[in-house]
């Protein structure tokens, strides 16, 4: 989640900001910044994110307009995301960002934050609590086709496996996201594939149409071997002449070994860091994250 406008200590005068929570309509708006900013959201991304937690979506507004945003979505009394750090472009540098963080900021309590910066700004987050954990990659590029038809334990999601994928997904992330996973693997353009063992989940994966190309997270897999069917079975459903996208954490070696010999190269990186102790997740399972604006 690349973070735009200013660092979060920086405090110019900043006028009458009023900072409150968006609606789901007004964070369509700030989708189309994070898609200028050449984040390449998810073209349903929003209505997805948005009901994760109604309250953790915030705008600040000058003079009727909206300047700036910032997401903290709490996924539990112990986590919380933050990502969408955004300053419009005709109103960096006036101190706006820094002001919207702060009145945003208390909406996580005592949780633990996470959030994906670029590089440059580590020491502006090390400043304001964080961390940093690993790098993430962004790969890209047309993937590769291996020319085999993907292995029978790879099956479309269906509603029967809705609970048993919110479990699975539970062992990846450091919260219980049931909802957002059940939208997230039935919106209206996501192809989710799910990965089975002997009738147990071993992974799911899930692609989706962006802005340019398409976008695969998460990507989750009890093996390398189950992650790279899953992975040649959602490209098999773009186009050849398609960019697909996906954001592999630095830790996970096979991950990355797996993308690069799909012909997907690095893009960009940013920082995960966090303010405090994480829940524990089986991060041996991590072949992409979901997002980097939402975890």
């Amino acid at each position: 989640m690349p973070p735009i406008g200013n660092a979060p200590d920086h405090r110019p005068t900043t006028g009458e900001l009023t900072v409150s929570t968006a609606s789901l309509e007004d964070w369509h708006q700030v989708a189309r910044w994070a898609a200028d900013e050449e984040w390449n959201p998810g073209l349903g991304d929003t209505a997805c994110f948005h009901p994760t937690d109604p309250a953790g979506f915030f705008l600040g507004r000058r003079a009727g307009r909206t300047v700036s945003a910032v997401s903290i979505v709490n996924y539990s009394d112990a986590y919380a995301f933050l990502g969408y750090y955004l300053v419009h472009p005709g109103h960096r540098r006036q101190g706006l960002g820094p002001a919207t963080w702060r009145a945003a900021f208390p909406h996580a309590g005592a949780r633990t934050v996470g959030l994906d910066a670029v590089p440059a700004q580590q020491s502006t987050y090390r400043r304001a609590g964080f961390t940093p954990a690993y790098d993430t990659i962004r790969y890209g590029g047309r993937p590769l086709r291996p020319g085999t038809p993907p292995p029978s334990g790879i099956v479309p999601v269906t509603a029967a496996h809705l609970d048993a994928l919110a479990d699975y997904d539970r062992r990846c992330f450091p919260a219980d996201r049931r909802a957002f996973v059940t939208r997230w693997l039935t919106a209206p353009g996501h192809t989710a594939l799910a990965s089975l063992r002997e009738g147990a989940i071993a992974g799911y994966g899930v692609l989706r149409p962006a802005r340019t190309g398409h976008r695969i997270g998460p990507l989750f897999a009890d093996t390398t071997e189950a992650a790279e069917a899953l992975f040649d079975a959602l490209t098999a459903s773009v186009p050849p002449d398609a960019e697909v996208f996906l954001d592999v954490p630095g830790p996970r070696d096979t991950a990355h070994t797996l993308v690069t010999a799909r012909g997907l190269t690095p893009q960009s990186h940013t920082v995960r860091m966090y303010t405090g102790p994480v829940p524990p997740t089986e991060q041996g399972r991590t072949f992409a994250v979901t997002s980097l604006e939402l975890g």
